[in-house]
C-alpha cells in the first residue's frame, strides 16, 4: 500500500493529492513530511497562481494513520514532536502559502483531513462528503494549535459538536455553519473546482498574494506562541500595530505592471493579460 502526497504542476496550477489506498488517504508520518515539502516547493515556484488540494480514490482524508500510533503516541516527547513539528510544520506551510488554496472535498474528511481542509481558502465539497474528528473515541484530544485552526475555520458550534459528541456532520450542515464555500452534487465537484481555478488564474496574481498576506496579518497567527498578548487591550493594540504595518506598505504596488495593465485594460474595454 503506497502512502504518499503527490504534487503535479500544470502551468499556473499546482495539484496536491493525498493518497493512501484502502485507508481513505489517512495521513502517515511520511505523508505529513511530504505535504510540508510540497508546499515549500510551491512557495519557490513564481509561475504558480493557484493550488488545489484533493484526495485520491473518492475520499479527501480519513484522518491520521492509526496503525502508526503505538510507535510514538505513548511517549510524551515523541507525541509532542509529532504534533508540534511534524503535523504543525505541514499545516503551517499551507497557511504560509501566498497563493489561493482550494480544497476539493469528496467522501471522508475526518481528523487530519478536517485540519488540512481548514488551511484552505476555498472549500468545495460533494453533497455526500462527511466531516468529523471523533478522536475522543481513541482516548485523546485534538492538539492545541490544530484545535485553534479548526475552531477558526469551522466555528465554535461545529467544533464542539465534532469533538465533544464525536458527531459526523454532512456537507450541507458544514455549508450552513460556514466551513464550506460551496456544496455541489458529487458529480460536479471537479467541475466546480475547475471553474473556481479559472476565475482565480484570470485575476492578477500580485493582488492574490497581497490579499493572502493581509488576511494572515489581520487574522493573526492561528495558534499564537506563548509570548502573544493575552488580555483584550493588549490584543487590540497588537492588531492596530499589524494594521498600521500593512498600511505602511499597502500601496507599494502603485507603479507595478499588473496594476497598470488592470486599469489600462478596463479603460480599453479588453480582457487584462496578467
Amino acid at each position: 500500500m503506497t502512502a504518499e502526497v503527490r504534487i503535479e504542476t500544470d502551468g499556473a496550477l499546482a495539484v496536491v493529492t493525498l493518497s493512501q489506498g484502502a485507508r481513505f488517504n489517512a495521513m502517515s508520518l511520511a505523508m505529513w513530511e511530504q505535504l510540508r515539502a510540497a508546499f515549500a516547493s510551491i512557495a519557490r515556484d513564481p509561475a504558480l497562481r493557484c493550488v488545489v488540494v484533493r484526495g485520491a480514490g473518492g475520499h479527501f482524508c480519513a484522518g491520521g494513520d492509526i496503525a502508526e500510533y503505538p510507535a510514538f503516541r505513548f511517549d510524551r516527547q515523541r507525541l509532542r514532536d509529532f504534533h508540534e513539528n511534524t503535523v504543525w510544520g505541514a499545516l503551517q506551510a499551507m497557511l504560509d502559502c501566498d497563493l489561493p488554496v482550494l480544497a476539493q472535498i469528496d467522501g471522508n474528511c475526518m481528523g487530519a483531513g478536517l485540519e488540512i481542509a481548514s488551511c484552505c481558502d476555498i472549500r468545495i465539497a460533494g453533497a455526500s462528503a462527511r466531516f468529523g474528528a471523533p478522536i475522543a473515541r481513541l482516548g485523546f484530544p485534538m492538539a492545541p494549535r490544530e484545535l485553534d485552526l479548526v475552531l477558526r475555520a469551522a466555528g465554535a458550534s461545529a467544533t464542539r459538536e465534532l469533538l465533544l459528541e464525536a458527531r459526523v456532520l454532512d456537507a450541507q450542515r458544514m455549508l450552513q455553519l460556514g466551513f464550506l464555500s460551496r456544496c455541489v452534487p458529487d458529480a460536479d465537484v471537479a467541475d466546480a473546482l475547475e471553474q473556481a481555478r479559472q476565475r482565480i488564474v484570470a485575476l492578477a496574481p500580485q493582488a492574490a498574494r497581497m490579499h493572502k498576506r493581509m488576511l494572515r496579518a489581520l487574522q493573526g497567527d492561528p495558534a499564537p506562541g506563548p509570548q502573544a498578548p493575552t488580555d483584550a487591550t493588549a490584543r487590540g493594540i497588537d492588531r492596530r500595530d499589524r494594521l498600521q504595518a500593512l498600511v505602511d506598505q499597502a500601496y507599494d504596488y502603485a507603479d507595478t505592471p499588473e496594476h497598470r495593465e488592470g486599469i489600462t485594460a478596463f479603460l480599453a474595454k479588453r480582457k487584462p493579460q496578467f
